[in-house]
């Protein structure tokens, strides 16, 4: 197993470890709840330094990027962000990732940890345009900063205006005494905040600034646990549970990344367009549960006839609605929001509705 930089600072502070994705990473520390509940309302750090960042640059990078991607690079200007996926050759994704555009050729992709492997050997392999491809994952820690109080925490430690980086934009500067740390407005919690790259070197220094400039607003470390209830809460799709190789773009709603427009000629392209013109015969849906109970991925999502419709993907209690909420599959035309449904849960049919994520708003409560 592998340990990311920051594992002494997991175990001072308590962590439970779990293995993941070859890594040592913390689950949680005082409990999946409280920290879910901190960064909904102040503010928490994620060590997410098992995420993969692979660089495309020189001649060839754009065309190479805007292949292997779904959505359109061309919009892509320095400074900027997409979120993407890799289409396969068979209508199913090889993974989501974040494209981050440096220059006019250079591009670093944030991929799955899982996946870092077989995405690089998948960029590799269609790499016509002989672009230097380099996988710098283990040279670069990552930790996101993520709740309402983030941004104001992060700023008592760079020169560099945060207010004026907008959603899905990134600047390179100083930050806690550490040059060129790439500074993120982005992150998978729907709490606001930033995720921060450095040099592996450079790592704790960034921990242990963070904790100490974030003493005054309670700043809190969270683990994966409270990473996945976050994700859930706003619909966020994760890889391996709500799409895969087998699971369109198209299918899984995510076709606002996948651009069928002129001069992006992806992957597989023609083949998604007409799934799109055509319809699907199923959706990736969210639904509530309307009675108590919390649904795991696998279990059956029925009609209310009691048949088979589909399959929970992703599931759990909303520590912010306290009631279960879930994501899954399911045949056109149930994935209509409003539609009832059930979701089998060991004996029982726990009655259910599809509604449209996310499932928490931060003023809804």
């Amino acid at each position: 197993m592998k340990r990311t930089v920051f594992y002494p600072g997991h175990i001072a502070l308590g962590a439970k470890m779990i293995p993941f994705a070859g890594f040592e990473m913390p689950v949680e520390y005082a409990g999946v709840r409280h920290e879910h509940r901190n960064i909904r309302e102040n503010a928490g750090v994620f060590d997410v330094s098992h995420m993969g960042e692979i660089w495309i640059r020189g001649s060839g990078a754009f065309e190479l990027t805007q292949r292997i991607t779904s959505n359109d690079v061309q919009k892509l200007a320095p400074g900027h962000i997409q979120y993407s996926c890799f289409p396969n050759d068979r209508g199913g994704i090889v993974d989501d990732l974040l494209v981050y555009r440096f220059e006019e050729d250079a591009y670093m992709l944030v991929v799955n940890a899982a996946n870092r492997e077989k995405d690089y050997r998948w960029i590799l392999e269609h790499n016509r345009e002989h672009a230097a491809v380099e996988d710098a994952s283990d040279e670069i820690s990552m930790l996101a900063v993520q709740g309402p109080n983030a941004t104001r925490l992060l700023q008592k430690l760079t020169p560099v205006d945060l207010s004026a980086i907008p959603y899905y934009h990134f600047r390179t500067g100083e930050l806690a005494g550490i040059n060129d740390v790439i500074i993120s407005h982005t992150g998978y919690t729907g709490a606001g905040g930033f995720e921060l790259y450095v040099p592996n070197r450079e790592g704790m220094r960034l921990w242990e600034s963070l904790f100490e400039a974030g003493k005054e607003t309670g700043l809190e470390p969270a683990g994966l646990a409270a990473r996945d209830t976050l994700r859930l809460e706003m619909g966020y799709c994760l890889y391996g549970n709500d799409i895969d190789e087998t699971t369109s773009p198209i299918e899984a709603g995510l076709g606002w990344i996948t651009k069928f427009v002129e001069g992006n000629p992806f992957i597989h392209r023609e083949q998604l367009e007409l799934q799109k013109k055509q319809g699907v015969k199923r959706k990736l849906v969210g639904f509530e549960l309307l009675e108590r109970g919390i649904p795991r991925q696998h279990y059956p999502i029925l009609n209310p006839s009691g048949e088979t419709i589909g399959e929970v993907t992703s599931g759990t209690m909303s520590p912010m609605l306290d009631r279960g909420i879930g994501m899954g599959y399911v045949q056109v035309p149930h994935d209509a929001a409003g539609s009832q449904i059930l979701i089998a849960i060991r004996n029982k049919q726990i009655p259910a509705v599809v509604v449209r994520p996310p499932f928490y708003k931060a003023d809804q409560l």
